[in-house]
């Protein structure tokens, strides 16, 4: 299956499958030098780990990674990195009523015309499982990225279905399940999942992410667009429906007097741009917003079709997130990291000797807080 590898110099390749022996990834073009460990790593892929409340996916997998090449004596050694996850929880008799069948809003149709077979344990490589590796190398680039440049990233839910999250402060993030940076709200979106799970039903949301500290600089016109490079990635993440960056859809509404963010010698007057002009990072935080549809793997019959064309009715059983989005923070952070890792690299490789007289103007209102 080609389509598979992320980056141009810092490549990332994925491998396996939801009910596999294993799901990992391959990173080739990580600089030497760097001090990395399972415990670089570990943090992130806990963040996004199954099982961690009510509100997700109760496949207890430890998703413990290994790392099997690439650094020796705790330092990377420029050599490909090889990381491996382990399956330990899989229960794939929970999808053998469809092997017949396709369930709606999920891959199984598209993959059976493309390939004419598919792995319906899971969704195979169309599982949300596959994003964990993506996670452990975003944890790899995001150590790069900290230490070079002092780049950091964070994110957090703004909205989970029809509910829209208030933002109180970013030190809630890590209290609660959904990754909000709320704690008023908290026991109405428990509330909310609750009846969700009842009904055998799902729901979307909507995940905010930022990059701070970013180099002035990166990305390139036309095709290599930091952009259009991060919005590539976002909608590489399984189930995410749309992307914006910086005012995103609300600028059709804008003027220009308002969108254009002025210039000034203490910084920029604003952030409508999203850290990114013309392609190419101006230094401000990168914001990002992305839309996720609801989980397409739900307990509710629907109608569908056989391998024939004949027409039936499918539920799916197995243990499944009624939101994907809940568990989607961590993921959307990594493919951010991966993306300016990218271009960080690129862009040393072809201008990193390129000097101007002009200071990078502060980052100034718009930014993160």
């Amino acid at each position: 299956m080609s389509g598979s590898t992320f980056g141009s110099l810092f490549c990332v390749t994925n491998f396996g499958e939801s009910h596999g022996p294993a799901i990992g990834c391959v990173i080739d073009g990580c600089p030497p030098g760097m001090a990395l460990s399972e415990a670089d790593i570990q943090p992130e892929l806990d963040r996004r780990r199954p099982g961690t409340s009510r509100h997700v996916t109760q496949r207890n997998e430890p998703d413990a990674v290994e790392i099997l090449s690439g650094v020796y004596e705790g330092r990377t050694t420029g050599t490909p990195i090889c990381l491996l996850i382990r399956n330990t929880d899989q229960r794939s008799k929970d999808y053998g009523n469809i092997l017949q069948t396709f369930r709606p809003g999920h891959a199984d149709y598209t993959y059976w015309h493309k390939y004419g077979v598919r792995d319906p344990r899971g969704g195979g490589r169309s599982s949300a499982r596959l994003t964990a590796p993506m996670v452990a190398a975003g944890a790899v680039a995001r150590k790069w990225l900290r230490e070079q440049h002092g780049t950091t990233f964070d994110g957090h839910m703004v909205q989970i279905g029809e509910i829209e999250i208030p933002f109180e402060s970013m030190t809630h993030v890590p209290e609660n399940p959904f990754f909000a940076a709320n704690q008023t709200d908290i026991p109405r979106l428990e509330a909310y999942m609750d009846e969700l799970r009842k009904a055998g039903d799902s729901c979307g949301a909507r995940i905010a992410v930022a990059a701070r500290h970013v180099p002035v600089g990166l990305g390139a016109p036309l095709f290599d667009k930091l952009d259009a490079d991060i919005a590539y990635a976002m909608m590489g993440i399984n189930a995410v429906k749309g992307v914006e960056i910086g005012a995103g859809f609300a600028s059709v509404s804008q003027r220009g007097t308002t969108h254009g963010d002025e210039l000034h010698p203490t910084g920029f007057g604003g952030n409508n741009a999203g850290g990114i002009l013309g392609g190419i990072s101006t230094g401000q935080d990168i914001t990002v917003e992305i839309a996720i549809k609801p989980t397409s793997s739900i307990r509710t019959a629907r109608p569908s079709v056989d391998l024939h064309g004949t027409p039936t009715m499918v539920e799916t059983f197995g243990r499944h997130d009624p939101c994907v989005g809940i568990r989607a923070t961590p993921i959307a952070e990594a493919m951010l990291a991966l993306v300016l890792m990218d271009h960080t690299l690129r862009h040393r490789a072809q201008c990193g000797d390129v000097k101007v007289d002009m200071p990078p103007l502060a980052a100034g209102r718009g930014s993160v807080a």
